[in-house]
């Protein structure tokens, strides 16, 4: 299992590490990582609804992935749309002046349209009273947890570059490394025994050391390197940025545990040898990212 969990992991980070190379050349932001979003998502998305299935609450399948596709697909389009807009009516401000001021007006837009599919699906389909409003509850939770979530990184992707985006993933990724390293070691209290009862709160101290270093390394050589008009960021900003992405990736963490718990389940899947699931692994980062983006958005760092 752990050399499986090292091989396949190994081929991940090099695969993610080529893909963002490309995409941070690319004219097109998010043409090469999108496709990874979308398939990750729908994976995830499958899983979300074994779990759901497993707990007896069937919802309409199709329903929340045309919402979660329609979700990631608007936070990607939109910025594009409002920088063509903007370069093609400069000066002219005619449908840039019209256009709506950021990508979140479009995304609430796009959850409304979503929440709506998933209605209209359970009206077409009702029979009889039982079981409506837990279907329509999964149906909602799936499309808010997952499509909803996943749009703050692809947010930061076209707002503040790869380099946004690899602060996310490596701060969130190094804590859970620290946890899983420390805890081994030294692991001895733990952290939530009835939700997860393999994290420790030695662990938890592990991934804050292991995040806070990342987000170091991170703000002073990699953000630099990869955008040298780029501010610096001072020590206050980037360790608080992570510390409060760790806690956020760590609650993300128990946060898809207490689903599992709930329906007897150690994983979201097994597609992915030592693994588990895609779930198992983007579960940290979808916590991860709203925190991450509040930083960036603030000026706290970038």
């Amino acid at each position: 299992m752990l050399r499986w969990r090292l091989l396949l992991g190994t081929l991940i980070v090099a695969v993610l590490v080529g893909l963002c190379w490309l995409d941070h050349k690319a004219a097109w932001p998010g043409i090469y990582l999108f496709p990874l979003f979308v398939a990750g998502l729908w994976l995830a998305t499958r899983e979300v609804l074994d779990l759901a299935e497993a707990g007896g609450i069937r919802p309409v399948k199709w329903t929340v992935y045309l919402a979660n596709l329609l979700l990631i697909s608007v936070a990607w389009g939109a910025p594009l749309y409002l920088r063509f807009a903007a370069e093609a009516t400069a000066g002219s401000g005619s449908l840039a002046a019209h256009a709506p001021s950021g990508t979140g007006d479009w995304i609430l837009v796009a959850l409304a349209v979503g929440v709506g599919l998933i209605y209209l699906a359970e009206m077409r389909r009702f029979e009889r009273p039982g079981g409506v409003t837990a279907n329509l509850a999964a149906a909602v939770f799936a499309v808010v947890y997952l499509g909803t979530l996943a749009t703050f990184l692809i947010q930061i992707r076209m707002s503040w570059g790869i380099a946004g985006v690899a602060s996310v993933i490596l701060v969130t990724k190094m804590g859970d490394i620290g946890a899983y390293t420390v805890g081994r070691l030294i692991g001895r209290n733990r952290l939530a025994p009835g939700i997860s009862p393999g994290k420790t709160i030695e662990g938890a101290v592990g991934a804050l050391a292991f995040s806070v270093a990342a987000s170091a390394a991170t703000f002073l050589f990699l953000v630099p390197a990869m955008n040298p008009d780029a501010r610096t960021t001072s020590w206050l900003g980037w360790a608080a940025y992570g510390i409060a992405v760790c806690i956020s990736g760590m609650f993300g963490d128990l946060a898809e545990s207490l689903i599992k718990r709930d329906v007897n389940r150690k994983d979201s899947g097994s597609r992915i040898p030592g693994f588990g699931g895609v779930l198992d692994i983007v579960d940290s980062l979808l916590f991860a990212s709203p925190v991450a983006y509040a930083f960036w958005r603030s000026g706290m760092v970038g």
